[in-house]
């Protein structure tokens, strides 16, 4: 009979940080999402209100579904925090981005787990693995397991690692015995919501995901709206204001993992940089990256923005030899690259009449 601590000890070997197990069950904090969408707070991510009843429920998914084993892998390294930059011309990329592709990645790691699982246990059971693109509400299901509590600013949070890791989870039929669930720890701290330079945490455990940053730059297929792009900052994809500033993350854990690493191309780079550099030599990366998502093309769209909202006569020129080829980079980019020469240019317009 497999038990809950053989798979603990497992999950560790294959390079797990965190490892803990939820019963399958009405929790009061599922119903949350259904409230979260009616408010419009998904904005275009639709895939949210189509898989809503899953959801809510993952008997949904796996009808025999009796636990959820929930999985944390920490991907945070030894570079400075994004309020730490000093470097007004620096590109922010969030960090978890910053090496492979946490889907491969965590999902091989996660797969491997359940296949060993498989092995051990006597008799064949049902189960599911996702690593974030399934229709799991895995924050809650992780909190019900033990891993941490969700936090204002909505990330999981760990009273010892921080709140940089990834979660998976494998919704199995098995009777394992379940943790107990982890307690909120953030008080009356309000740091994350007065750092939001975007307001999108609208309450405590309430974020419009149509305000923040992370949405803007990933989520947005098309145009940044006008009004959203000074809001944008260096930020080129994602933002981390909100965990940076996190007091359980002034200590958070560091991994020595080769895969969470920051390629060399995405380890602090330079605006003018990433601009520069070539759609053979930048592409490959970012297919391998978590930044397949979203692409190249809306990559440098938000590099273009960013490089106009730095102001500066180095992104001015690094603009400047832009051809707007709609053959080589695309009417999506472009639009925002004319937006960003004449930002710079009307702000330098009005330092010359000062």
């Amino acid at each position: 009979m497999l038990t809950a601590n053989q798979i603990k000890s497992q999950a560790k070997s294959l390079g797990f940080d965190l490892c803990g197990i939820s019963a399958v069950d009405d929790w009061s904090q599922l119903s949350f999402l259904d409230e979260w969408l009616q408010k419009g707070y998904a904005g275009e991510m639709h895939y949210m209100s189509k898989t809503a009843s899953q959801r809510s429920d993952v008997r949904r998914v796996l009808p025999s579904a009796r636990v959820v084993i929930s999985l944390g892998t920490v991907y945070n390294t030894d570079r400075p925090y994004s309020i730490e930059r000093t470097d007004s011309g620096e590109a922010i990329i969030s960090r978890y981005a910053w090496g492979d592709d946490y889907h491969d990645i965590v999902g091989a790691r996660t797969n491997a787990l359940l296949k060993w699982m498989r092995t051990v246990h006597d008799d064949p059971f049902d189960a599911r693995t996702y690593v974030d693109t399934g229709p799991v509400q895995e924050r809650v299901y992780a909190q019900q397991a033990g891993l941490g509590w969700i936090g204002k600013n909505t990330c999981l949070i760990n009273l010892e690692i921080g709140s940089w890791f990834f979660l998976s989870e494998i919704i199995c039929s098995l009777p394992l015995t379940p943790d107990i669930p982890a307690l909120d720890q953030c008080g009356t701290c309000n740091l994350c919501l007065e750092a939001c330079p975007t307001d999108a945490i609208v309450e405590p455990w309430v974020l419009d995901a149509t305000k923040c940053i992370s949405y803007t730059t990933i989520e947005l297929k098309h145009e940044v709206p006008e009004s959203e792009r000074r809001r944008v900052g260096a930020n080129v994809y994602g933002c981390d204001i909100c965990q940076d500033v996190c007091p359980w993350n002034a200590n958070a854990a560091q991994t020595s993992d080769d895969c969470w690493q920051p390629h060399s191309a995405f380890d602090r780079p330079r605006l003018t940089q990433l601009w520069r550099e070539s759609d053979d030599l930048l592409g490959p990366i970012v297919s391998r990256s978590a930044m397949s998502y979203t692409g190249l093309t809306r990559l440098r769209r938000n590099v273009a923005v960013a490089l106009g909202n730095s102001m500066s006569h180095e992104a001015a020129l690094a603009l400047g030899e832009s051809t707007l080829d709609e053959s080589k980079q695309g009417s999506l980019v472009n639009g925002h690259v004319v937006w960003a020469r004449n930002r710079i240019q009307q702000a330098g317009d009005g330092n010359q009449k000062r």
